[in-house]
């Protein structure tokens, strides 16, 4: 027994010691500056090799060469996704530095890993967790280091940039994946399939008392019994320990009208370009963390510690329950992808402080003065909503060989499984037929995006070349398939522009022989209706264009103008 004692005295001896000389970076700076990436890689890789239970490696490299960390907490070494699936533990996702100018939970998790090897309690949480921690995602933005990255921002008094080294914003590119990050990202999430995923941000927007809002995805885009633990269990618990632990939260918001806090507030369901918009897709929870911009560093940082902290604390007491829900959807024939914000509201109070409405002899708006003076706001909060698109899930996509390429990448990146066709066949299936397109007149990440459409459905017999990729909905990540595909879905790939193509009208017919086609075809009744229609709703048109309305009528015209390539094939069940 005293040799037991003594082992034990000695270890813990040990541990303090090791842990006094893991002081973090942003300890020595009293609390007012960040790592950078080869300060902070060092620091992992020292907290790997002085802890059995940590482990460093990489999820792939960035497009300037970086290797993006990876840090394990495994008390048993699970440090691979068999061995952690098979231990029984959740699978804990966390990241910070998406948005490297967002720093906080890089330091909070550096101390927090820091911590486990100290703090016995700490460490008990990896009794039903295996915690996987990037701290920094987007490496190559993180090294555009300056101390005016962040105009609204209070300290640290350096940090990165917002984008990666190809001016990508990394959180709006989880469906069309055009970063490399993402990339490996993807394919590290769906190869370990965390039962729960945190992503780490600071706010911008209003000034209010709260140090840390969150965000989790509540309002019916996941599966209904996850949402119900979401919001009646896990954040019930949640808000009960911040607010003892001295770190009030509330939910990540904004203003109803911009820039007008008499409005009120409104949420929002996230689409899948975005993180927790993505896991969700899978039913895996994502808890979004917003520190504000306006507390001081520490104050952030710390916030960001405990929230995690605390969630890891609720994880482990609902273990059995949180492990039903990740990538474990209910297929259903149809599927929400869009919704609205309706105009039902409750009270609620909001802790901000004193603010002044003033005047700008500049741009002649109006802007908020906030003082340091506590007041509580009555406001209404806006957080209902209703799906306003519904797709009808069909039991095939098919993809044309032309197209099959294209798709075998993204279809491989977000773990969506297919076949490829071994003889021609020849198909009826359904496809969208497009009008009144409107682009964007700019561009948004890399992208000329289609603002707004009118669409139909039609049907055709179609002869698809051996090669097309036959894709079934009849899997578990069929819901991304559905956003990645359908036209209608916010984030997907039509959405983003890349079957502009489409829209483009290769083929011409001359004024010398349009015209006496067009007085021929005005014969028949149907067409001279529609005519009569078309001149009514544009009736500045130019001749050249009446001309090539007729030429479009035509049996000369694309069949394929403005036809989406992809086929829907619904069998009888």
């Amino acid at each position: 027994m005293k040799q037991f004692v003594f082992l034990a005295t000695w270890f813990l001896l040990c541990t303090k010691i090791i842990a006094q000389n893991l002081v973090t970076y942003f300890e020595q700076s009293q609390y007012k500056r960040t790592p950078r990436y080869d300060s902070t890689i060092w620091f992992c890789k020292q907290l790997a090799q002085k802890c059995h239970f940590i482990h460093y490696t990489t999820i792939g490299k960035s497009h300037e060469g970086r290797d993006i960390p990876l840090l394990i907490a495994a008390t048993r070494k699970e440090f691979t996704p068999l061995k952690a699936h098979k231990s029984g533990k959740n699978i804990v996702l966390i990241q910070a530095c998406i948005h490297p100018g967002e720093p906080d939970g890089k330091d909070a998790i550096l101390l927090f890993f820091r911590d486990l090897l100290t703090k016995p309690h700490l460490k008990e949480l990896l009794n039903n967790n295996i915690i996987l921690f990037i701290p920094i995602l987007n490496v190559d933005g993180h090294e555009r280091f300056s101390p005016f990255n962040r105009i609204n921002q209070n300290g640290p008094i350096e940090m990165g940039w917002r984008t990666n080294a190809r001016n990508l914003n990394l959180n709006r590119d989880y469906i069309k994946a055009q970063s490399l990050e993402i990339q490996h990202w993807l394919k590290f999430f769906h190869l370990w399939k965390p039962h729960f995923f945190i992503d780490c941000h600071t706010t911008d927007g209003a000034d209010y008392q709260y140090p840390i809002t969150y965000a989790l995805e509540v309002y019916g885009n996941m599966d209904k019994e996850v949402t119900y633990w979401q919001k009646n269990i896990f954040l019930q618990e949640l808000h009960k320990r911040m607010d003892t632990s001295a770190y009030p939260i509330f939910r990540y918001v904004s203003f109803r009208n911009w820039y007008d806090f008499e409005s009120g507030l409104s949420t929002w369901v996230t689409p899948p370009s975005l993180s927790q918009g993505y896991t969700a897709l899978v039913n895996c929870p994502g808890l979004l963390i917003e520190s504000h911009m306006l507390k001081d560093y520490k104050t952030r940082v710390l916030g960001t510690y405990e929230i995690i902290k605390q969630s890891l604390q609720i994880l482990s007491n609902e273990k059995e329950a949180l492990q039903k829900f990740a990538f474990n959807v209910t297929h259903s024939d149809s599927l929400h992808v869009a919704f609205s914000l309706t105009n039902d509201s409750t009270m609620v109070d909001f802790k901000g402080f004193e603010y002044a409405i003033r005047y700008s002899n500049l741009t002649k708006g109006k802007w908020f003065e906030y003082s340091n003076i506590p007041k509580v706001h009555k406001l209404p909060l806006f957080e209902t909503f209703i799906p306003t698109k519904t797709i009808n899930v069909p039991q095939f996509y098919i993809v044309p060989k032309a197209w099959a390429s294209f798709f075998k990448h993204y279809f491989d990146l977000h773990d969506i499984k297919y076949i490829e066709t071994d003889e021609e066949q020849e198909i009826t299936a359904k496809f969208y037929s497009f009008s009144n397109v409107k682009l964007a007149s700019t561009s948004y990440e890399n992208c000329q995006r289609v603002l707004n459409f009118q669409v139909q459905t039609i049907s055709r017999k179609v002869k698809f070349q051996k090669g097309s990729l036959l894709v079934s909905t009849n899997q578990p990540n069929y819901r991304i398939l559905v956003h990645l595909i359908e036209p209608e879905a916010p984030a997907s790939l039509f959405t983003f522009g890349f079957f502009n193509c489409i829209f483009e009208q290769k083929e011409y017919g001359e004024t010398y022989v349009l015209e006496p086609l067009a007085q021929k075809m005005l014969e028949d009744e149907t067409i001279k209706k529609q005519f009569e229609d078309y001149i009514h709703k544009n009736p500045n048109a130019t001749s050249y264009e009446i001309l090539n309305w007729f030429y479009n009528k035509s049996k000369y015209a694309d069949e394929w103008l403005n036809v989406y390539p992809i086929g829907k094939i619904f069998t009888e069940k």
